[in-house]
Parts: structure tokens; C-alpha cells; sequence
């Protein structure tokens, strides 16, 4: 190796070493690594765009024709402030409910043998198939003015939440199943032998490793609830300021012609199910990540 070599690598060395190691950040936060590379992910950033955010921008705009006086008034009229916080108010419950119930049925279908267990396992998705609108039938029928077992919750907001919960139930289900399965058995069976109690072990072990999704199948019965029509439109009897929840009001509002106050509305729900995915989903990261840390 000549000396002019020598020189002219040392003079290019740092220049070099900067490009390849830090470069700056622009370059940095441009760089594409994977492996679809730059057409997948345009491919895919343009059918999201088509199918969620084009959408979801012209409903925006369009509940913005009247101005933001017209969006507000439209917002914080008292039939939909009711509505919103009905809708709101039974999705929680809901989703505690489903949190709490869903994981139990995983825990039983992956931890315990019984017969029948597949034909329960397939039953957990039946909600996904069925239209909802049979639900509403099925549970009217069940619980309505004519019901066979003497219980009546038509009209009435726990009868809101017998739908929503039954529409909602497979995504808690299906969210802490796998990780169920691939939990480590050996770490609770060494609690157990130092003697822990099931509850203990449970709560120190089981449940940190489960949290993540039993968050993320909770904020999707969420979103689910607060968006739901079909299966209340019939038990729920869509009645202002006690059981009309926010997607029978929009309804309503495009029947007597206010398309806009519909897309104002449409828009609060968008916004309060965002915020509480993103919420969630920030959390239920943060829980991801101290669950490495201790492992």
C-alpha cells in the first residue's frame, strides 16, 4: 500500500466512519430496513390511505361544514352528549366485564381438558360470523317482554350490555389465548413448590405476562362497544336519554336530515376509541417492556 493511500484513507477515515456509523439524523430517520422494502411499504401505506384515512379525512371535513360552531353545537347537544355517555359508560363495563370473563374462558380452554372443549373453542368466534342483528333477535326473544326464563331486560341498559358483551367476548378470548400457550409452565410450577398458593402465583406470574394482551383484547371490546349497532337496535329499544346509544343516534340524525351533526358525532366516537387505543396500546407496551426487563 502506497503512502498516498495511506493519506488518503486517513484523510476520508472520519468522513467515513460518520456516514456508516451515525449519519445524520435525517438520513437516519429516512432509512427503509425490513423485508417488503420501499414498494411493500408504499403498497401498503396506499391501501391503508384508501380504505381508513381518506375515508375517515372526508367524514372530518364533512362534519365541519357549518363551521366549528356548527360541529360544537352538534357535539354538545344534550341528546348527544347523553348518547356519547351512555354509549361510553356501557363499553366500559363492557370491557371490564369481558376482561375479566374472557380471560377466564382462555385460562379454561387452554389450561383444562373437559369434553366438548373444541366445540366451546369454535362457539368463542361464533360472534365474529353471526350478524348482529340475529343477536339483537336472540337476545329480545330471551329477555324481552315474552321471555322464557322470566327476566326482562329490554328497554334497559343492562340489557345493552348482555349484547355488547356478547359481540365483544371473542376479543379478549382470542387475545390472551396464545400467549397462554406459550406461557413458561416451569416458572409457575417452581413458585409452586416454594410454596405459593394458585391466587399468589396467579398475581406475581401469570397475570404480568398475560397483561399485555389482556389490555389490548380490553381496548378492542372497547372500540367494538362504542361502535356497535346491530346488536343493541332491537334489545336496547332505542330509547332517548336512557338506552339510545351513540350509533342509533347518528342513525337518527341522518333519518330527519342532519347529515352533519351525524358526522359531528361519528367523529367524537372516532376520537374517544383513538384515545383509548392509544392509551391502552402505550400502556400495554410499557407493561411489555418492564416484563423483559425482569425476565
Amino acid at each position: 500500500m502506497s503512502d498516498s493511500d495511506i493519506d488518503l484513507g486517513t484523510a476520508a477515515g472520519p468522513e467515513v466512519g460518520r456516514e456508516t456509523s451515525g449519519g445524520s439524523p435525517r438520513a437516519s430517520w429516512l432509512r427503509i430496513t425490513g423485508a417488503v422494502g420501499p414498494l411493500g411499504i408504499a403498497t401498503a401505506m396506499l391501501w391503508l390511505s384508501v380504505i381508513v384515512l381518506l375515508p375517515l379525512a372526508a367524514l372530518t371535513v364533512h362534519s365541519f361544514d357549518s363551521g366549528w360552531s356548527g360541529f360544537w353545537d352538534a357535539v354538545t347537544a344534550p341528546s348527544a352528549l347523553q348518547a356519547l355517555r351512555i354509549t361510553v359508560l356501557v363499553s366500559v363495563v363492557v370491557a371490564l366485564i369481558n376482561v375479566v370473563m374472557g380471560t377466564l374462558i382462555a385460562w379454561v380452554l387452554v389450561r383444562d381438558e373437559f369434553p366438548g372443549k373444541n366445540i366451546v373453542n369454535a362457539l368463542i368466534d361464533l360472534p365474529f360470523a353471526l350478524p348482529t342483528i340475529v343477536a339483537s333477535i336472540v337476545l329480545l326473544a330471551l329477555y324481552g317482554p315474552q321471555s322464557p326464563v322470566g327476566i326482562h331486560l329490554n328497554a334497559t341498559q343492562p340489557g345493552l350490555v348482555v349484547a355488547l358483551a356478547f359481540v365483544t367476548l371473542p376479543f379478549v378470548v382470542r387475545a390472551v389465548q396464545p400467549v397462554l400457550m406459550e406461557a413458561d409452565r416451569e416458572v409457575e410450577q417452581a413458585a409452586a413448590s416454594l410454596g405459593a398458593d394458585n391466587l399468589t402465583t396467579f398475581r406475581r406470574i401469570v397475570l404480568p405476562t398475560l397483561a399485555p394482551a389482556i389490555i389490548s383484547g380490553g381496548g378492542l371490546a372497547f372500540a367494538r362497544a362504542v361502535g356497535e349497532f346491530g346488536s343493541v337496535v332491537l334489545i336496547g329499544g332505542n330509547i332517548p336519554r336512557h338506552t339510545q346509544v351513540a350509533s342509533q343516534y347518528i342513525q337518527q340524525q341522518i333519518e330527519i336530515d342532519r347529515p352533519v351533526n351525524a358526522a359531528a358525532v361519528s367523529v367524537a366516537l372516532l376520537v374517544i376509541s383513538f384515545a383509548v387505543l392509544l392509551v391502552l396500546r402505550l400502556f400495554s407496551e410499557r407493561s411489555a417492556r418492564k416484563e423483559k426487563q425482569t425476565r
